[in-house]
C-alpha cells in the first residue's frame, strides 16, 4: 500500500510538472520571432490574406485562449495542423516516432547487453587488465560524440564493407528485416556513449557490494567469485543501473537529432530540426512537449522499477 501511494504521488507530481512545462514551452515558442502566417504565405502576401490566415489558425485570439485550445487539442488527440506540411501534427509525430522509438529501443537494449557484463567483468578484478581495458573503453565512449561514431561507421562498415545501408529508411511496410538493417548502425552510434556510462555505473555498483557481508557469506559457502557476482551482487547492483538507464532514454531520444540527420532517418529528431528551420512553430511546440512528457514518464517508470527491485522502498511512503 505504501509503495502504491509512493508511485501515485510521483504520478501526480509529474503531472503537475508537465502542466508547468507546457506553460513554459508555449510562452517560449510564442516569444520566438516570426509570424507563422507570414512564413506560410511568403513576404509578398497581401495584408488581408495574412489577416484571414491568422484568424483561420487562431492566432488572432488572446494567448490564454490559444494555450487552453492547445491543451484541449492535446487531450483530445488533436495537436493542430502543421504550417509547413499541411497535415495533422499528431499523424506527423506518430509516423516519425515509428522510426525513433525502435531506434532508441535497439540502442538501449544493446547498451545494457554490453555494459552490464563489461562492468561486472571489470569489477571482478579491480585494478587488473580487464578493469583497465573496460575503464579506457568507457572513457573513450563517453568522450567521443555519437555523430562522429556515426560517420566512422558509415565510412567503414557501410561504404567499406557494404554490410549495412549508409542512410535512409525503407519503412516498416517494406519488411522488418530491411527496416532493422537501416537502424543497426544508427543504434550502435547512439548506444556506444550510453553503454560507456552504464559500464561505469555497473562497475561502481558491483564494487560497492563486493565487500558486503552477504557476498563474503556466499563465498564462504563455496560459491566461486563468478557465481557470487551474478547470483548476489548483480541483482543488488541493478537499482543504480536502472535509474541511470531511465535518465538516459529520454535524452537519447531527444538527442538523436544529429545521428538521424547523419543517417537521413525520418525520425522525431529530424522532424524537430526541420520544423525549427522552417519556423513550423506548432510542430516544434508539440515535439518539445512530447520530449518533456517522455522524461517525466521515464521518471515514474524508473521509480516504479526501483520499488520492485529494492524491497526496502516498499515500506516507505
Amino acid at each position: 500500500m505504501a509503495a502504491f501511494k509512493r508511485i501515485a504521488g510521483r504520478v501526480v507530481v509529474n503531472g503537475i510538472a508537465l502542466l508547468l512545462a507546457s506553460v513554459v514551452i508555449f510562452a517560449l515558442v510564442k516569444a520566438a520571432p516570426g509570424d507563422p502566417a507570414q512564413i506560410m504565405l511568403g513576404t509578398s502576401a497581401a495584408p488581408d490574406t495574412l489577416a484571414a490566415l491568422r484568424v483561420q489558425l487562431g492566432l488572432d485570439q488572446p494567448l490564454i485562449w490559444q494555450y487552453l485550445g492547445w491543451l484541449q487539442g492535446i487531450v483530445s488527440g488533436d495537436m493542430g495542423q502543421s504550417y509547413t506540411y499541411d497535415v495533422p501534427v499528431s499523424g506527423l509525430v506518430a509516423s516519425r516516432a515509428a522510426v525513433t522509438l525502435p531506434l532508441a529501443a535497439l540502442a538501449s537494449t544493446g547498451a545494457v547487453m554490453l555494459a552490464v557484463p563489461l562492468g561486472v567483468w571489470a569489477a571482478a578484478r579491480p585494478g587488473g587488465g580487464a578493469d583497465i581495458a573496460a575503464t579506457v573503453l568507457a572513457q573513450m565512449g563517453i568522450a567521443v560524440p555519437n555523430f562522429w561514431i556515426a560517420i566512422v561507421l558509415i565510412l567503414t562498415v557501410s561504404l567499406g564493407l557494404g554490410y549495412f545501408p549508409a542512410g535512409g529508411f525503407p519503412g516498416w511496410q517494406s519488411g522488418w528485416v530491411s527496416a532493422l538493417q537501416a537502424l543497426i548502425l544508427p543504434a550502435i552510434s547512439l548506444g556506444i556513449p550510453q553503454a560507456a556510462v552504464l559500464t561505469r555505473v555497473t562497475r561502481a555498483a558491483v564494487l560497492d557490494l563486493m565487500h558486503e557481508d552477504f557476498i563474503r557469506t556466499a563465498r564462504a559457502k563455496g560459491l566461486s567469485l563468478r557465481q557470487a557476482l551474478w547470483r548476489h551482487a548483480v541483482p543488488n547492483a541493478l537499482l543504480p543501473v536502472v535509474t541511470m538507464l531511465g535518465l538516459q532514454i529520454p535524452f537519447l531520444i531527444s538527442g538523436a537529432v544529429l545521428v538521424e540527420n547523419v543517417f537521413n532517418l525520418p525520425g522525431i529528431g529530424t522532424l524537430a530540426y526541420q520544423a525549427l528551420a522552417q519556423r513550423d512553430l506548432i510542430v516544434v511546440q508539440n515535439v518539445i512537449l512530447l520530449f518533456a512528457a517522455l522524461v517525466l514518464v521515464m521518471n515514474v517508470l524508473t521509480d516504479t522499477l526501483a520499488v520492485m527491485l529494492d524491497p526496502r522502498l516498499r515500506g516507505r511512503g
